[in-house]
C-alpha cells in the first residue's frame, strides 16, 4: 500500500479539522509533486469508488439552495453516507473579497465528523469556478460518499458547474421568470434535474412548473431526459423524487458507460482551462498533442509537467 493510499484511507478517517488543513495545504503547495500526486491518487481513488457522487446545485440568489442542500445533508446522513458541500462564493470586482452565502442555512452538525463544508471565492470569476474547485472537488469526492457542488447561477455558473459534477441540478423559483432566462440564455441542454423551489406557493409554483418544462424540451438525446420536480424542503414535497431522479440518473451514467468518460472530460476541461489561461491558444493547442487517456488519467501532474515545460519555452523565445 502506498503512502499515499494510506494518507487518504488516515483522511477519510479523521476529522473536520485535519481535512481542513489537507485542502489548506492543496492551495499552498500547489505547485509541488507531492501535492499534485497526492491529487491524482486521490482523482484515481475518486474513480473507483462506487458510493462517490459529485451532485451540482446551481440557481440564481435567494432561490433556496443552501436550506436544499442542507435537507439533502440530512437525507443522505440518514442512509449513512458521509457528505461534503463545496460551496463555490462569487466575488466582488471592486475589493476581490468573497460574497459569502448564508451557510447558516444548511444547519448542519457541528459535532458530525463526516460532514464538511468549504466555500471557496470564485475570485476573478464572477458566477464561476474558483481555479481550486476541481482539486478540491477531487479531493472531497476521494473522502466523502456524496459531495455537493453549491454555485450561484450568475454569468458562467451553470456551464463551469456542469464540467465538475456528474449530475446537475438548477433550482427556479416560483414567479421568477428563471425559466425564461434560462432558455434565453441556451443553457436548456444543461440540467440533469431541475427543480421549482418553494413549491408551497402553489399556483405560482405550478406555472413556473409548466414553463420550466416548455423551456427545457426534450434532451433524451443525452440518454437522459431531464426531471422537473416541485419541491419544498418546509413541507418535504418533492423531496423524495429528487433522491430518486439523482440514483436514476448516477445508474444511468454507469450503465451507459458514461461514468469514466464524464470524468475524463472533466479532467481534460480542466487541464486545458488551466494550460490556455496561462499560455493562450498557441500553447493550448500545442498543449492538446500531448493530452491522452493515460495523462488525463493524472491530470494534475501531467498539467504541473506541461506548465513547467511551456514556460521554459516561453523563456528561451523570451531571452533569444
Amino acid at each position: 500500500m502506498s503512502d499515499t493510499t494510506t494518507n487518504l484511507d488516515r483522511l477519510r478517517a479523521s476529522g473536520k479539522k485535519e481535512i481542513a488543513e489537507a485542502l489548506a495545504n492543496l492551495e499552498i503547495n500547489w505547485d509541488t509533486r507531492r501535492v499534485r500526486t497526492f491529487l491524482d491518487d486521490a482523482h484515481a481513488r475518486s474513480l473507483g469508488r462506487s458510493k462517490g457522487r459529485i451532485i451540482g446545485i446551481t440557481g440564481p440568489p435567494g432561490v433556496g439552495k443552501s436550506t436544499l442542500i442542507g435537507t439533502l445533508i440530512r437525507l443522505y446522513r440518514q442512509q449513512d453516507l458521509s457528505v461534503g458541500v463545496v460551496a463555490v462564493d462569487p466575488s466582488s470586482q471592486i475589493s476581490g473579497g468573497s460574497l459569502l452565502g448564508d451557510r447558516t442555512r444548511m444547519n448542519p452538525d457541528p459535532d458530525d465528523s463526516r460532514i464538511f463544508i468549504r466555500s471557496l471565492a470564485a475570485r476573478d470569476r464572477l458566477g464561476g469556478l474558483s481555479e481550486f474547485a476541481f482539486p478540491t472537488i477531487t479531493l472531497m469526492c476521494a473522502l466523502f460518499d456524496r459531495v455537493i457542488v453549491e454555485s450561484v447561477g450568475v454569468g458562467q455558473s451553470e456551464s463551469d458547474v456542469a464540467g465538475v459534477v456528474d449530475s446537475l441540478v438548477l433550482c427556479v423559483q416560483p414567479g421568477s421568470g428563471d425559466s425564461l432566462q434560462f432558455m434565453k440564455a441556451g443553457l436548456t441542454e444543461i440540467p440533469d434535474i431541475a427543480l421549482v423551489t418553494k413549491a408551497d406557493l402553489e399556483g405560482n409554483a405550478e406555472q413556473s412548473f409548466y414553463d420550466l418544462k416548455n423551456a427545457l424540451g426534450n434532451n433524451a438525446a443525452r440518454g437522459w431526459k431531464t426531471q422537473i420536480h416541485l419541491v419544498s424542503t418546509h413541507s418535504g414535497t418533492g423531496l423524495e423524487d429528487l433522491c430518486n431522479s439523482l440514483d436514476e440518473h448516477a445508474a444511468c451514467l454507469r450503465q451507459g458507460g458514461q461514468w469514466a468518460a464524464k470524468r475524463q472530460l472533466q479532467s481534460r476541461q480542466w487541464l486545458e482551462k488551466s494550460l490556455g489561461e496561462q499560455f493562450g491558444s498557441i500553447g493550448l493547442n500545442h498543449a492538446r498533442a500531448f493530452l491522452n487517456a493515460e495523462n488525463l488519467s493524472t491530470p494534475f501532474t501531467t498539467e504541473r509537467d506541461l506548465s513547467t515545460r511551456f514556460r521554459k519555452i516561453y523563456l528561451n523565445i523570451s531571452g533569444s
